[in-house]
Protein backbone atom coordinates (compact mmCIF):
# COMPACT_ATOMS: atom_id res chain seq x y z
CA UNK A 1 0.00 0.00 0.00
CA UNK A 2 2.15 3.46 -1.00
CA UNK A 3 0.24 6.45 -0.24
CA UNK A 4 1.30 9.15 -2.34
CA UNK A 5 0.35 12.63 -2.79
CA UNK A 6 -0.03 13.70 -6.53
CA UNK A 7 0.41 17.32 -7.70
CA UNK A 8 -1.29 19.95 -8.66
CA UNK A 9 -3.94 20.46 -11.72
CA UNK A 10 -5.67 16.55 -11.53
CA UNK A 11 -8.86 15.50 -12.62
CA UNK A 12 -10.02 12.91 -9.60
CA UNK A 13 -11.68 9.85 -10.58
CA UNK A 14 -14.81 11.13 -12.90
CA UNK A 15 -14.99 14.09 -10.76
CA UNK A 16 -15.98 16.75 -13.27
CA UNK A 17 -13.19 19.07 -13.59
CA UNK A 18 -9.48 19.68 -13.50
CA UNK A 19 -9.10 21.87 -10.26
CA UNK A 20 -5.65 22.78 -8.46
CA UNK A 21 -4.63 20.79 -5.69
CA UNK A 22 -3.06 17.94 -3.62
CA UNK A 23 -4.61 14.68 -3.16
CA UNK A 24 -3.04 11.37 -0.85
CA UNK A 25 -4.70 8.08 -2.71
CA UNK A 26 -3.67 4.78 -1.80
CA UNK A 27 -1.77 3.10 -4.81
CA UNK A 28 -3.15 5.82 -7.41
CA UNK A 29 -6.85 5.39 -6.83
CA UNK A 30 -9.65 7.16 -5.47
CA UNK A 31 -11.19 5.43 -3.69
CA UNK A 32 -8.60 2.83 -2.75
CA UNK A 33 -8.14 -0.81 -3.61
CA UNK A 34 -10.76 -3.24 -1.73
CA UNK A 35 -9.45 -5.13 1.27
CA UNK A 36 -11.15 -8.64 1.23
CA UNK A 37 -10.64 -11.70 4.00
CA UNK A 38 -12.41 -13.92 5.67
CA UNK A 39 -13.61 -13.98 8.97
CA UNK A 40 -11.05 -15.06 11.37
CA UNK A 41 -7.83 -14.19 9.07
CA UNK A 42 -5.09 -12.27 9.50
CA UNK A 43 -4.65 -9.10 7.36
CA UNK A 44 -1.31 -8.19 6.86
CA UNK A 45 -0.78 -4.79 4.80
CA UNK A 46 2.76 -2.25 4.66
CA UNK A 47 1.84 1.18 4.20
CA UNK A 48 4.73 3.40 2.62
CA UNK A 49 4.58 6.89 3.27
CA UNK A 50 5.58 8.66 -0.09
CA UNK A 51 3.17 11.26 0.86
CA UNK A 52 5.07 14.93 -0.50
CA UNK A 53 4.17 18.54 -1.44
CA UNK A 54 4.26 18.43 1.66
CA UNK A 55 5.53 15.64 3.23
CA UNK A 56 3.71 13.87 6.19
CA UNK A 57 3.21 11.74 8.96
CA UNK A 58 0.79 9.27 8.22
CA UNK A 59 -1.57 6.59 9.91
CA UNK A 60 -3.28 4.10 8.74
CA UNK A 61 -7.06 2.74 10.66
CA UNK A 62 -8.99 -0.62 10.24
CA UNK A 63 -12.51 0.96 11.36
CA UNK A 64 -14.73 -0.94 13.42
CA UNK A 65 -12.13 -4.35 13.92
CA UNK A 66 -11.32 -4.21 17.62
CA UNK A 67 -7.46 -5.34 17.72
CA UNK A 68 -8.05 -7.48 20.41
CA UNK A 69 -4.86 -8.95 20.46
CA UNK A 70 -3.15 -6.14 18.66
CA UNK A 71 -4.86 -2.75 19.99
CA UNK A 72 -0.83 -1.01 18.65
CA UNK A 73 -2.20 -1.57 14.91
CA UNK A 74 -5.13 0.50 15.50
CA UNK A 75 -3.94 3.06 13.15
CA UNK A 76 -4.54 5.80 15.57
CA UNK A 77 -1.06 8.49 15.44
CA UNK A 78 -0.21 9.55 19.04
CA UNK A 79 -2.72 7.14 21.17
CA UNK A 80 -1.56 3.80 19.75
CA UNK A 81 1.35 4.95 17.60
CA UNK A 82 3.62 7.16 16.56
CA UNK A 83 2.94 8.71 12.57
CA UNK A 84 4.51 6.80 9.54
CA UNK A 85 6.94 9.39 9.19
CA UNK A 86 7.74 10.70 5.66
CA UNK A 87 10.10 8.07 3.30
CA UNK A 88 9.23 5.30 5.94
CA UNK A 89 7.45 2.01 6.02
CA UNK A 90 5.42 0.47 8.01
CA UNK A 91 3.25 -3.32 8.78
CA UNK A 92 0.29 -3.76 10.16
CA UNK A 93 -0.78 -7.57 11.03
CA UNK A 94 -4.13 -8.18 12.67
CA UNK A 95 -7.20 -10.62 12.65
CA UNK A 96 -10.27 -9.87 10.68
CA UNK A 97 -12.18 -10.50 14.30
CA UNK A 98 -15.79 -9.29 12.57
CA UNK A 99 -17.05 -9.69 9.43
CA UNK A 100 -19.20 -7.50 7.21
CA UNK A 101 -18.72 -3.97 5.37
CA UNK A 102 -16.34 -1.47 6.42
CA UNK A 103 -13.35 1.18 5.14
CA UNK A 104 -9.82 2.01 6.21
CA UNK A 105 -8.48 5.45 6.23
CA UNK A 106 -6.15 7.90 6.92
CA UNK A 107 -6.34 9.38 10.89
CA UNK A 108 -3.42 11.64 10.58
CA UNK A 109 -5.25 15.21 10.71
CA UNK A 110 -8.01 15.25 7.98
CA UNK A 111 -5.94 13.05 5.18
CA UNK A 112 -9.14 11.03 4.77
CA UNK A 113 -10.92 14.15 3.10
CA UNK A 114 -7.92 13.84 0.47
CA UNK A 115 -8.44 10.80 -0.64
CA UNK A 116 -6.96 8.79 2.05
CA UNK A 117 -9.46 5.67 2.43
CA UNK A 118 -10.80 2.91 0.68
CA UNK A 119 -13.38 -0.19 1.52
CA UNK A 120 -12.38 -3.54 3.87
CA UNK A 121 -14.94 -6.68 3.36
CA UNK A 122 -14.72 -9.36 5.50
CA UNK A 123 -16.78 -12.60 4.32
CA UNK A 124 -18.53 -14.07 6.88
CA UNK A 125 -21.47 -16.36 7.51
CA UNK A 126 -24.65 -15.72 5.07
CA UNK A 127 -27.41 -14.33 7.29
CA UNK A 128 -29.85 -13.12 4.51
CA UNK A 129 -30.98 -15.15 1.00
CA UNK A 130 -29.46 -13.18 -2.01
CA UNK A 131 -27.95 -14.01 -5.74
CA UNK A 132 -25.30 -11.28 -6.31
CA UNK A 133 -22.60 -9.36 -3.86
CA UNK A 134 -22.67 -5.79 -5.96
CA UNK A 135 -19.77 -4.99 -3.20
CA UNK A 136 -19.27 -1.85 -1.82
CA UNK A 137 -20.92 1.36 -2.70
CA UNK A 138 -19.01 4.40 -1.21
CA UNK A 139 -20.67 7.63 -0.54
CA UNK A 140 -19.00 10.99 0.48
CA UNK A 141 -19.45 14.75 0.39
CA UNK A 142 -16.16 16.06 -1.29
CA UNK A 143 -14.19 19.00 -1.10
CA UNK A 144 -12.06 20.81 -3.85
CA UNK A 145 -9.46 22.54 -1.97
CA UNK A 146 -7.10 20.39 -0.31
CA UNK A 147 -7.57 19.43 3.41
CA UNK A 148 -4.89 21.40 4.53
CA UNK A 149 -6.44 25.08 3.45
CA UNK A 150 -9.97 23.69 5.15
CA UNK A 151 -8.23 23.07 8.67
CA UNK A 152 -6.63 26.34 8.71
CA UNK A 153 -9.74 28.09 8.32
CA UNK A 154 -11.52 25.58 10.66
CA UNK A 155 -9.33 26.10 13.24
CA UNK A 156 -8.70 29.72 12.73
CA UNK A 157 -9.71 32.45 15.30
CA UNK A 158 -12.94 33.12 14.21
CA UNK A 159 -16.87 33.93 14.48
CA UNK A 160 -17.66 33.10 10.98
CA UNK A 161 -19.67 30.20 10.85
CA UNK A 162 -18.97 29.32 7.49
CA UNK A 163 -15.44 29.06 8.04
CA UNK A 164 -15.73 25.99 10.97
CA UNK A 165 -18.40 24.48 9.19
CA UNK A 166 -17.04 23.86 5.73
CA UNK A 167 -18.98 23.73 2.56
CA UNK A 168 -18.57 20.94 0.43
CA UNK A 169 -18.53 21.21 -3.13
CA UNK A 170 -19.37 17.60 -4.68
CA UNK A 171 -21.68 14.27 -3.45
CA UNK A 172 -19.68 11.73 -5.24
CA UNK A 173 -20.81 7.45 -5.48
CA UNK A 174 -17.81 5.31 -5.61
CA UNK A 175 -15.63 8.73 -6.51
CA UNK A 176 -18.00 9.81 -9.40
CA UNK A 177 -20.28 12.44 -9.42
CA UNK A 178 -21.21 15.08 -12.25
CA UNK A 179 -20.69 18.91 -10.97
CA UNK A 180 -22.26 22.07 -12.15
CA UNK A 181 -19.52 24.31 -13.89
CA UNK A 182 -21.75 27.31 -13.81
CA UNK A 183 -20.83 27.32 -9.80
CA UNK A 184 -16.79 27.74 -11.25
CA UNK A 185 -16.51 31.60 -10.59
CA UNK A 186 -12.48 31.66 -10.37
CA UNK A 187 -11.72 30.43 -14.10
CA UNK A 188 -10.86 27.40 -13.05
CA UNK A 189 -11.32 24.79 -15.59
CA UNK A 190 -14.63 22.74 -15.79
CA UNK A 191 -15.52 20.35 -18.06
CA UNK A 192 -18.93 19.22 -17.57
CA UNK A 193 -21.30 16.13 -18.12
CA UNK A 194 -18.69 13.74 -16.33
CA UNK A 195 -19.45 9.97 -16.20
CA UNK A 196 -21.03 8.56 -12.93
CA UNK A 197 -20.86 5.38 -11.24
CA UNK A 198 -22.50 2.22 -13.19
CA UNK A 199 -24.36 -0.63 -11.64
CA UNK A 200 -25.73 -3.81 -13.38
CA UNK A 201 -28.74 -5.74 -12.22
CA UNK A 202 -30.97 -8.55 -13.70
CA UNK A 203 -34.48 -8.90 -12.97
CA UNK A 204 -35.35 -10.90 -10.89
CA UNK A 205 -32.35 -11.31 -8.76
CA UNK A 206 -31.46 -9.89 -5.20
CA UNK A 207 -28.43 -8.50 -5.20
CA UNK A 208 -26.37 -6.85 -1.64
CA UNK A 209 -24.65 -3.78 -1.54
CA UNK A 210 -22.26 -2.37 0.86
CA UNK A 211 -22.92 1.31 1.66
CA UNK A 212 -20.10 2.71 3.58
CA UNK A 213 -19.93 6.93 3.93
CA UNK A 214 -16.45 7.52 3.80
CA UNK A 215 -17.55 11.39 3.44
CA UNK A 216 -15.89 13.99 5.35
CA UNK A 217 -18.89 15.75 7.35
CA UNK A 218 -22.28 15.05 5.39
CA UNK A 219 -25.01 12.20 6.41
CA UNK A 220 -26.11 10.46 3.59
CA UNK A 221 -29.55 9.55 2.26
CA UNK A 222 -29.04 6.42 -0.21
CA UNK A 223 -31.98 5.19 -2.45
CA UNK A 224 -32.72 3.86 -5.82
CA UNK A 225 -35.81 4.81 -7.03
CA UNK A 226 -38.72 2.34 -7.45
CA UNK A 227 -36.46 -0.25 -4.96
CA UNK A 228 -37.20 -0.95 -1.73
CA UNK A 229 -33.92 -1.61 0.47
CA UNK A 230 -33.86 -4.40 3.01
CA UNK A 231 -31.40 -3.90 5.57
CA UNK A 232 -29.57 -6.57 6.96
CA UNK A 233 -26.53 -5.20 8.60
CA UNK A 234 -25.47 -2.02 10.54
CA UNK A 235 -22.05 -1.77 10.89
CA UNK A 236 -20.30 -5.24 11.54
CA UNK A 237 -23.52 -5.94 13.49
CA UNK A 238 -25.91 -8.29 11.02
CA UNK A 239 -29.90 -7.60 11.92
CA UNK A 240 -32.87 -8.60 11.95
CA UNK A 241 -34.34 -7.61 8.24
CA UNK A 242 -36.28 -4.28 8.13
CA UNK A 243 -38.04 -2.68 4.95
CA UNK A 244 -37.40 1.10 4.17
CA UNK A 245 -37.28 3.40 1.11
CA UNK A 246 -34.33 5.28 2.51
CA UNK A 247 -31.16 4.33 4.61
CA UNK A 248 -29.49 7.32 6.35
CA UNK A 249 -25.54 7.33 7.31
CA UNK A 250 -23.73 8.94 8.80
CA UNK A 251 -19.73 9.64 8.40
CA UNK A 252 -18.21 6.28 9.02
CA UNK A 253 -21.53 4.40 9.51
CA UNK A 254 -21.84 1.08 7.32
CA UNK A 255 -25.42 -0.85 6.04
CA UNK A 256 -25.64 -3.85 3.79
CA UNK A 257 -28.94 -3.39 2.02
CA UNK A 258 -31.22 -6.02 -0.09
CA UNK A 259 -32.60 -5.11 -3.09
CA UNK A 260 -34.96 -7.12 -5.79
CA UNK A 261 -34.37 -6.25 -8.85
CA UNK A 262 -37.94 -5.62 -9.97
CA UNK A 263 -37.49 -3.93 -13.11
CA UNK A 264 -37.62 -5.65 -16.75
CA UNK A 265 -35.07 -5.80 -18.76
CA UNK A 266 -34.96 -2.32 -20.14
CA UNK A 267 -35.08 -0.47 -17.35
CA UNK A 268 -32.76 2.06 -16.01
CA UNK A 269 -33.24 3.69 -12.70
CA UNK A 270 -31.54 6.58 -10.36
CA UNK A 271 -29.35 5.17 -7.54
CA UNK A 272 -29.26 8.66 -5.47
CA UNK A 273 -27.15 9.47 -2.70
CA UNK A 274 -28.49 12.82 -1.09
CA UNK A 275 -26.88 15.38 1.34
CA UNK A 276 -29.80 16.07 4.35
CA UNK A 277 -29.52 20.08 3.71
CA UNK A 278 -30.29 20.90 7.50
CA UNK A 279 -27.69 18.83 8.61
CA UNK A 280 -24.43 19.88 6.83
CA UNK A 281 -23.60 22.73 4.18
CA UNK A 282 -22.76 21.52 0.63
CA UNK A 283 -23.41 23.37 -3.26
CA UNK A 284 -23.81 20.07 -4.66
CA UNK A 285 -26.65 17.44 -2.47
CA UNK A 286 -27.32 15.16 -4.69
CA UNK A 287 -25.09 12.52 -5.95
CA UNK A 288 -26.20 9.90 -8.50
CA UNK A 289 -25.21 6.76 -10.03
CA UNK A 290 -26.82 4.50 -13.01
CA UNK A 291 -28.33 1.28 -12.60
CA UNK A 292 -28.72 -0.50 -15.78
CA UNK A 293 -31.05 -3.73 -16.39
CA UNK A 294 -29.38 -6.44 -18.74
CA UNK A 295 -30.85 -5.77 -21.90
CA UNK A 296 -30.81 -1.45 -21.48
CA UNK A 297 -28.27 0.78 -23.31
CA UNK A 298 -25.07 1.70 -21.60
CA UNK A 299 -25.53 5.32 -22.59
CA UNK A 300 -29.52 5.12 -20.87
CA UNK A 301 -30.51 8.17 -19.27
CA UNK A 302 -33.10 7.24 -16.17
CA UNK A 303 -35.86 9.25 -16.30
CA UNK A 304 -36.95 7.40 -12.95
CA UNK A 305 -38.61 9.28 -9.86
CA UNK A 306 -36.73 9.76 -6.55
CA UNK A 307 -38.56 9.22 -3.29
CA UNK A 308 -39.80 12.18 -1.30
CA UNK A 309 -37.53 12.83 1.54
CA UNK A 310 -39.13 14.92 4.09
CA UNK A 311 -36.96 17.24 6.51
CA UNK A 312 -35.44 14.70 9.80
CA UNK A 313 -33.67 15.34 12.69
CA UNK A 314 -30.29 14.05 11.53
CA UNK A 315 -30.53 11.06 13.31
CA UNK A 316 -30.32 7.41 12.30
CA UNK A 317 -33.12 5.53 12.19
CA UNK A 318 -35.27 4.30 15.21
CA UNK A 319 -33.05 2.04 16.95
CA UNK A 320 -36.23 0.16 17.81
CA UNK A 321 -36.24 -1.06 14.38
CA UNK A 322 -33.10 -2.12 14.33
CA UNK A 323 -32.58 -5.60 16.29
CA UNK A 324 -29.11 -7.66 16.23
CA UNK A 325 -29.83 -11.00 14.61
CA UNK A 326 -28.02 -12.67 17.33
CA UNK A 327 -28.91 -11.36 20.62
CA UNK A 328 -26.87 -10.27 23.32
CA UNK A 329 -27.92 -8.71 26.90
CA UNK A 330 -25.49 -6.13 28.44
CA UNK A 331 -25.15 -5.91 32.14
CA UNK A 332 -28.21 -4.44 33.46
CA UNK A 333 -26.15 -2.90 36.56
CA UNK A 334 -23.19 -1.50 34.90
CA UNK A 335 -19.78 -1.32 37.16
CA UNK A 336 -19.51 2.48 36.27
CA UNK A 337 -21.74 4.94 34.84
CA UNK A 338 -20.05 8.03 33.07
CA UNK A 339 -21.42 11.12 32.36
CA UNK A 340 -20.25 13.45 29.96
CA UNK A 341 -21.31 16.53 28.58
CA UNK A 342 -19.89 18.17 25.06
CA UNK A 343 -19.92 21.71 23.90
CA UNK A 344 -18.27 24.16 21.75
CA UNK A 345 -16.73 27.01 22.79
CA UNK A 346 -13.79 29.27 22.50
CA UNK A 347 -10.16 28.85 24.13
CA UNK A 348 -8.17 31.48 25.88
CA UNK A 349 -6.57 31.63 22.68
CA UNK A 350 -9.67 32.44 20.37
CA UNK A 351 -9.95 29.19 18.75
CA UNK A 352 -12.81 27.05 18.72
CA UNK A 353 -12.48 23.83 20.38
CA UNK A 354 -15.11 21.27 21.57
CA UNK A 355 -14.98 20.07 24.95
CA UNK A 356 -16.50 16.71 26.82
CA UNK A 357 -16.95 18.38 30.27
CA UNK A 358 -14.98 21.43 29.52
CA UNK A 359 -11.75 19.19 28.06
CA UNK A 360 -10.50 19.50 24.71
CA UNK A 361 -8.05 16.38 23.16
CA UNK A 362 -4.60 17.50 21.49
CA UNK A 363 -2.00 14.84 20.13
CA UNK A 364 1.56 14.46 20.83
CA UNK A 365 2.68 12.46 18.18
CA UNK A 366 5.79 11.98 19.90
CA UNK A 367 3.94 10.08 22.92
CA UNK A 368 1.49 7.59 22.24
CA UNK A 369 -0.66 6.97 24.59
CA UNK A 370 -0.60 3.11 24.53
CA UNK A 371 3.06 2.90 24.93
CA UNK A 372 2.83 5.58 27.72
CA UNK A 373 0.10 3.47 29.55
CA UNK A 374 2.58 -0.11 29.23
CA UNK A 375 4.98 2.20 31.34
CA UNK A 376 4.90 1.79 35.19
CA UNK A 377 4.26 5.15 36.99
CA UNK A 378 2.79 6.74 34.02
CA UNK A 379 1.06 10.09 34.12
CA UNK A 380 -0.87 11.75 31.17
CA UNK A 381 -1.52 15.58 30.66
CA UNK A 382 -5.18 17.44 30.68
CA UNK A 383 -4.78 17.14 26.99
CA UNK A 384 -4.21 13.76 26.53
CA UNK A 385 -8.28 13.85 27.41
CA UNK A 386 -8.09 10.26 29.00
CA UNK A 387 -10.79 8.57 31.33
CA UNK A 388 -9.10 5.78 33.19
CA UNK A 389 -11.84 3.24 34.27
CA UNK A 390 -9.24 0.93 36.05
CA UNK A 391 -10.23 -2.30 36.03
CA UNK A 392 -14.23 -1.95 35.71
CA UNK A 393 -15.68 -4.49 33.30
CA UNK A 394 -18.68 -2.94 32.09
CA UNK A 395 -18.99 0.58 31.44
CA UNK A 396 -22.12 2.68 30.88
CA UNK A 397 -21.65 6.43 28.86
CA UNK A 398 -24.60 9.05 29.30
CA UNK A 399 -23.42 11.50 26.45
CA UNK A 400 -25.43 14.28 26.41
CA UNK A 401 -25.08 17.11 23.31
CA UNK A 402 -25.22 20.64 24.67
CA UNK A 403 -24.46 22.14 21.19
CA UNK A 404 -26.29 22.71 17.59
CA UNK A 405 -24.49 20.23 15.91
CA UNK A 406 -24.77 16.62 14.97
CA UNK A 407 -22.06 14.23 15.34
CA UNK A 408 -21.32 10.69 14.05
CA UNK A 409 -19.33 9.57 17.21
CA UNK A 410 -17.34 6.51 16.53
CA UNK A 411 -15.38 4.16 19.25
CA UNK A 412 -12.45 1.88 18.77
CA UNK A 413 -12.00 -1.23 20.38
CA UNK A 414 -15.56 -2.21 20.52
CA UNK A 415 -18.85 -2.28 19.68
CA UNK A 416 -21.31 -0.06 21.66
CA UNK A 417 -24.73 -1.45 23.05
CA UNK A 418 -26.98 1.56 22.27
CA UNK A 419 -29.52 1.72 24.81
CA UNK A 420 -31.06 5.18 24.06
CA UNK A 421 -31.11 8.01 21.68
CA UNK A 422 -33.33 10.69 21.30
CA UNK A 423 -34.16 14.74 22.01
CA UNK A 424 -32.93 16.43 24.85
CA UNK A 425 -30.77 14.86 27.78
CA UNK A 426 -31.43 11.74 29.09
CA UNK A 427 -34.09 10.87 31.61
CA UNK A 428 -32.38 8.22 33.39
CA UNK A 429 -34.37 5.22 32.85
CA UNK A 430 -35.36 4.77 29.31
CA UNK A 431 -33.51 2.01 27.44
CA UNK A 432 -34.71 0.54 23.87
CA UNK A 433 -34.43 -3.02 23.18
CA UNK A 434 -32.65 -3.43 26.94
CA UNK A 435 -32.43 -7.23 26.49
CA UNK A 436 -31.15 -7.21 23.01
CA UNK A 437 -30.25 -3.83 21.94
CA UNK A 438 -28.78 -2.14 18.83
CA UNK A 439 -24.52 -2.76 18.74
CA UNK A 440 -22.44 -0.64 16.25
CA UNK A 441 -19.43 1.04 16.67
CA UNK A 442 -21.03 4.80 14.98
CA UNK A 443 -23.75 6.46 16.00
CA UNK A 444 -25.68 9.22 15.58
CA UNK A 445 -26.14 12.15 17.79
CA UNK A 446 -28.71 14.65 17.41
CA UNK A 447 -28.42 18.26 17.82
CA UNK A 448 -28.88 18.92 21.66
CA UNK A 449 -29.78 15.45 22.20
CA UNK A 450 -28.37 12.72 23.78
CA UNK A 451 -26.65 8.90 23.65
CA UNK A 452 -26.49 6.23 26.43
CA UNK A 453 -24.37 3.39 25.57
CA UNK A 454 -22.59 0.66 27.35
CA UNK A 455 -19.22 -0.91 26.55
CA UNK A 456 -17.52 -4.32 27.85
CA UNK A 457 -14.18 -3.99 29.05
CA UNK A 458 -12.66 -6.95 27.64
CA UNK A 459 -10.08 -5.13 25.08
CA UNK A 460 -7.68 -3.45 27.37
CA UNK A 461 -5.98 -0.51 25.49
CA UNK A 462 -6.49 3.11 24.85
CA UNK A 463 -9.55 3.57 22.54
CA UNK A 464 -10.74 6.58 20.95
CA UNK A 465 -14.07 7.89 21.24
CA UNK A 466 -14.67 10.35 18.72
CA UNK A 467 -16.86 12.49 15.93
CA UNK A 468 -15.98 11.24 12.84
CA UNK A 469 -16.65 14.71 11.28
CA UNK A 470 -13.45 15.32 10.30
CA UNK A 471 -13.75 19.16 10.78
CA UNK A 472 -15.00 18.19 14.55
CA UNK A 473 -12.21 16.04 15.10
CA UNK A 474 -9.39 18.95 13.87
CA UNK A 475 -11.66 20.87 16.64
CA UNK A 476 -10.52 18.52 19.24
CA UNK A 477 -13.45 16.51 19.73
CA UNK A 478 -11.66 13.32 20.99
CA UNK A 479 -11.73 11.48 24.20
CA UNK A 480 -9.58 8.21 25.22
CA UNK A 481 -11.04 5.27 27.08
CA UNK A 482 -8.07 3.84 29.34
CA UNK A 483 -9.25 -0.21 29.94
CA UNK A 484 -7.57 -2.22 32.39
CA UNK A 485 -4.52 -0.71 33.05
CA UNK A 486 -3.22 -3.29 34.97
CA UNK A 487 -3.13 -5.77 31.85
CA UNK A 488 -1.92 -3.59 29.19
CA UNK A 489 1.38 -3.25 31.69
CA UNK A 490 1.90 -6.74 31.23
CA UNK A 491 1.22 -7.25 27.48
CA UNK A 492 4.85 -7.10 25.24
CA UNK A 493 4.46 -4.69 22.71
CA UNK A 494 6.39 -5.01 20.08
CA UNK A 495 9.09 -3.08 19.51
CA UNK A 496 8.48 -2.02 15.79
CA UNK A 497 6.27 0.52 17.64
CA UNK A 498 9.41 2.50 19.47
CA UNK A 499 11.78 1.85 15.99
CA UNK A 500 8.34 3.69 14.07
CA UNK A 501 8.71 6.79 17.49
CA UNK A 502 12.65 6.60 16.80
CA UNK A 503 12.08 7.41 13.11
CA UNK A 504 9.60 9.84 13.53
CA UNK A 505 11.53 11.72 16.04
CA UNK A 506 14.37 11.55 14.38
CA UNK A 507 12.72 13.16 11.25
CA UNK A 508 10.78 15.91 13.61
CA UNK A 509 14.53 17.26 14.70
CA UNK A 510 14.83 18.19 11.17
CA UNK A 511 11.35 19.23 9.89
CA UNK A 512 9.15 21.21 11.58
CA UNK A 513 5.20 19.70 11.95
CA UNK A 514 2.73 21.83 11.00
CA UNK A 515 0.00 20.41 13.42
CA UNK A 516 -2.32 23.46 13.20
CA UNK A 517 -5.02 20.86 14.68
CA UNK A 518 -5.55 18.08 17.07
CA UNK A 519 -4.08 16.25 15.02
CA UNK A 520 -6.19 12.71 14.25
Amino acid sequence: MVLVSFPKSISVHGDSHVIEKNVILVNGQFPGPTIEANWGDTIQVTVHNRIANPPEGTAMHWHGLRMQKTPWYDGAPSISQCPIAPGQSFTYRFQADSYGTSWYHGHYSAQTVDGLLGPMIIHGPKHAKYDIDLGPIMLGDYHHKDYLSIVKEVVSVTNDFKKYVPTSDNNLINGKNDYNCSQITDGTKCTPNAPLAHFKFHSGKTYRLRLVNSGAAALQRFSIDGHKLQVIANDFTPIVPYETDVVSLGVGQRSDVLVKAIGKPTDSFWMRATLAANCSRSTTLYGKGVVLYESAPQDAKPNSTAYHLPEINCANDDIAKTTPLFPITPEPNPAVTQVINLDFKPNATGNNVFLFNNQTFRANYNSPLLLTANQPNHKFTPENNVYNFGSKRTIRVVLNNLYVAVHPMHIHGHNMYILSEGDGPWDGKTLTNAQNPQRRDTQMLRRYGHIVFQIEADNPGVWPFHCHIAWHQSMGMSLNILERPDDIQHRTIPRVMKETCRAWDRWTKTHVVDQIDAGI
